[in-house]
């Protein structure tokens, strides 16, 4: 076995939209070019020069982009590109998410669904140019849920049955806390279909992204997922939902500590009791990163229950390229332990073969 790269990204470009039917085709995103006016600086401080164009927003399709990654793999342009360079950083399979979807892109129900299905269908096409290396986690069209649950549950089986190993989810969803009752039939999707969920730095409402326009992903994105981890608990939601297997993503792990003390803590004055190995009891991973305090937090989550991830193509401050020899070298943890956070949790997490 080799290492997984748990949490690796694709860039979207015209061609992800190819898959939209004719009907569909009106939805397609618009890729507009700024000629004039002060410039949008992307994360690595380079001039912004294409936006998406999707229900009147503008989103940066460069801003968030690293130079470090050749542009013809981060953009899959090239497979064979991005798994020689997966060789080279000594990964055997990455296991992919998007970029524009990381931020609230659509509220029309009939356009998310279009979205969503063009996504996972290129995803799908480079798994299968990918020769097994490639897996993928699939978008599903949340705006049905109410509607045409099972819309959703068979958008979700196509991808499962096409390479994708488990369901983005934001922190925030449809102006909603992942705690809501709305979300219930998607948590019995994951179950029957044998996909986790997947809840990524990012956000999905317009409202809470919107308020936040002028921080940094730490409030709009990272604390979100902080916070739907500690509601899932408090409202015990893996005990109702016993076959979903949750994971987040990019996040780090340092908080970890700090949400099953104040569960803990909680718990107790409701009397009741946060039970030991809090994140095993509740079927629930965690991606950590090369500069958190690895030893504290394995006292606290257990061998099993860490994975990590490199952010490829990304620049942000959750992006490593090297994190994978990076965790290999770390003198603080055995190799057993290097093993499990490597190989065996990312693949008990995404169920891979």
């Amino acid at each position: 076995m080799g290492a997984i790269d748990a949490d690796a990204h694709v860039i979207e470009t015209v061609q992800t939209w190819k898959y939209l039917d004719e009907k569909e085709r009106r939805f397609t995103p618009q890729l507009m070019s700024q000629t004039s006016g002060a410039a949008l600086l992307s994360n690595e401080g380079l001039a912004v020069h294409d936006f998406w164009v999707i229900e009147g927003r503008a989103h940066g399709k460069d801003r968030n982009v690293g130079t470090n990654t050749p542009q013809e793999s981060r953009e899959m342009v090239s497979v064979e590109a991005r798994l020689a360079h997966m060789d080279d950083l000594g990964i055997e399979i990455q296991v992919l998410y998007p970029t524009l979807f990381l931020r609230p892109i659509v509220q029309e129900a009939e356009r998310e669904q279009a979205l969503c299905k063009s996504y996972n269908r290129w995803m799908a096409d480079l798994w299968r140019q990918g020769k097994g290396r490639l897996r993928w986690v699939a978008k599903p069209p949340l705006r049905l849920l109410e509607k045409t649950g099972a819309a959703v549950k068979d958008e979700l089986a196509q991808a499962r049955d096409n390479g994708a190993c488990g369901i983005f989810l934001r922190g925030l969803e449809c102006e909603r806390a992942l705690g809501s009752p709305y979300f219930y039939p998607l948590w019995e999707m994951s179950g029957d279909l044998d996909l986790p969920v997947c809840i990524h730095s990012a956000n999905g409402s317009f409202v809470h992204h919107d308020f936040f326009a002028d921080d940094t992903t730490f409030t709009k994105f990272k604390l979100a997922v902080v916070g739907a981890c500690h509601t899932l608990i408090e409202k015990e939601i893996p005990k109702k939902f016993p076959k979903v297997r949750w994971g987040f993503l990019e996040v780090s792990a340092q908080w970890v500590p700090y949400v099953l003390n104040d569960l803990a803590d909680r718990l107790r004055r409701q009397g009741r009791t946060l039970p030991t190995g809090a994140l095993a009891a509740n079927n629930m991973w965690v991606a950590c990163e090369n500069t958190d305090d690895l030893t504290y937090i394995l006292s606290q989550t257990g061998e099993d229950r860490l994975m990590i991830g490199t952010d490829y193509g990304h620049h942000d401050p959750s992006s490593e390229l090297n994190a994978i020899n990076l965790l290999r070298n770390d003198t603080r943890l055995t190799s057993e332990v290097v093993r499990k956070i490597l190989e065996s949790n990312p693949r008990e997490f995404y169920g891979l073969d």
